[in-house]
C-alpha cells in the first residue's frame, strides 16, 4: 500500500486543490491526468512546478492533486499553494525558502460580488440630474 507522507490544501480565486505527497520520482498527476496533459500552456505547468524548483525536490516525491473550481490559471495557482504547504509538512526546512518566495501565502484576490440593484460589482446606473 502506498502511504501519503504529506497533505496540503491550496486555494486561489475559486479553485481548491488537495495535494498528496508520496515517495517517488517526480511524477505529478492532476485529476487523474499527467501534468502536461491537464494544463493547456507551459506557463501554467511552470507555475505548478515552482515550489519544487525552489526546494530542489522535483525528483524526490510523487504528487497526486485533486483540483476543482475556477479556471485553469486559478487551478494552477491553487496547485502551487497546495504543493508548497505539503512540502512544508514533509520537511520543515523547506519553510524558509518557500515563504521567502511567497508560495505559502494564499493569493486572496477574488472577483467582487455583484451588488443588488446595480449592473455589476462597481458599475452604477447613469446618473440623471433632471
Amino acid at each position: 500500500m502506498i502511504k501519503n507522507i504529506g497533505i496540503g490544501t491550496g486555494r486561489r480565486k475559486t479553485a481548491t486543490a488537495r495535494v498528496f505527497i508520496r515517495e517517488g520520482n517526480g511524477k505529478i498527476t492532476v485529476n487523474g491526468k499527467d501534468l502536461a496533459d491537464y494544463f493547456a500552456t507551459p506557463e501554467q505547468i511552470q507555475v505548478v512546478k515552482q515550489p519544487l524548483m525552489v526546494t530542489a525536490s522535483d525528483t524526490k516525491y510523487d504528487f497526486i492533486i485533486n483540483v476543482k473550481g475556477g479556471g485553469l490559471n486559478g487551478q494552477a495557482g491553487a496547485c502551487l499553494h497546495g504543493i508548497a504547504r505539503a512540502l512544508t509538512q514533509v520537511d520543515q526546512a523547506n519553510y524558509a525558502s518557500l515563504h521567502a518566495n511567497g508560495y505559502l501565502t494564499r493569493d486572496s484576490r477574488m472577483v467582487e460580488r455583484k451588488k443588488y440593484g446595480q449592473r455589476g460589482a462597481r458599475r452604477r446606473f447613469q446618473f440623471s440630474k433632471r
